[in-house]
């Protein structure tokens, strides 16, 4: 028995959680906290010639919570993951249900089908969506080609952004809803129907609240990358459909105002977090089936 390994069986167990913790601490601590540190202090300084003076103050905030372009960035911005999040959801529970329920022996492969858009950046599966949307995309062909009426206007759109939004982000809903419908008994629903419910009844008295957790999750992994999205409608957006994300990034680039960018990020990792914290008072992980209670045994 090498020494290593001794010295291991000497730990106590709490010392045992330490030692296993706290890279994972260190890692967190240098690259989460000690950046979001830094774009908290930078929020309260000012830029001048694209300069960082360390003069501190609460500009920053006050033009971000007062400019009306600002306010109309983050209303759009909410909106538009709301819209992106509740899509999403809506598409991803019949594909996650009928994998479940209908996939047989291909239920991994339909379920790793999912991962394959994210072989690629995101970049490049935002342009390959251009030529879905494009005047004269795979869209507008296909309806011309059933002799339907093309979309004269789709791309740099808020629809087109929104379309795109659902696109990037329906795998991770689906998967959480599919991970939940994993551990779901589906003998509930037999029950039920002996007794005399439809099948809509039973969804929505049974499935539904019992996979509620999955849904929520899959909303909070889509609504807050939606709601600071830049890539996106930067490439498929139009100019009247700015969202506060870009304009954020802005800050950073063409007009070089980088504390007014982390006062930015700053006010929109706050509404992130309150979301966030929002959704997991709507949860109780220890009684839902996405943690198991809801199992087949």
């Amino acid at each position: 028995m090498s020494p290593l390994f001794q010295g291991w069986l000497k730990l106590s167990e709490s010392q045992r959680f330490l030692v296993v913790t706290a890279p994972v601490v260190l890692f967190l601590a240098l690259f989460f906290l000690v950046p979001l540190g830094s774009i908290l202090v930078v929020s309260f300084w000012r830029t001048e010639s694209y300069q960082l003076i360390t003069d501190w103050n609460l500009q920053n905030y006050i033009d971000v919570l007062t400019e009306p372009s600002y306010r109309t960035f983050m209303l759009r911005s909410v909106l538009t993951a709301l819209i992106v999040s509740l899509s999403c959801v809506a598409l991803a529970w019949p594909i996650a249900y009928f994998v479940i329920r209908h996939g047989g022996r291909y239920k991994l492969l339909l379920v790793v089908g999912l991962a394959v858009p994210f072989l690629t950046g995101i970049v490049l599966r935002v342009i390959a969506l251009q030529g879905v949307l494009g005047p004269i995309g795979l869209l507008n062909m296909g309806l011309m080609h059933l002799g339907l009426p093309p979309f004269e206007a789709l791309m740099y759109t808020k629809t087109a952004t929104v379309v795109g939004l659902v696109y990037l982000y329906l795998p991770f809903v689906t998967t959480a809803i599919y991970l939940s419908l994993l551990n779901f008994n589906f003998r509930l629903l037999d029950a039920a129907k002996v007794f005399g419910a439809g099948n809509m009844r039973a969804f929505w008295e049974i499935t539904w609240p019992l996979n509620w957790v999955g849904t929520v999750i899959g909303f909070a992994l889509t609504f807050v990358p939606s709601l600071a999205a830049s890539i996106t409608p930067r490439f498929l957006g139009g100019a009247d459909g700015t969202l506060f994300g870009m304009a954020m990034g802005s800050q950073f680039s063409a007009t070089g105002t980088w504390s007014l960018g982390a006062a930015m990020g700053v006010v929109l990792f706050f509404v992130a977090g309150l979301t966030l914290f929002t959704i997991s008072r709507l949860i109780d992980l220890k009684r839902s089936g996405f943690t198991g209670a809801g199992g087949r045994d």
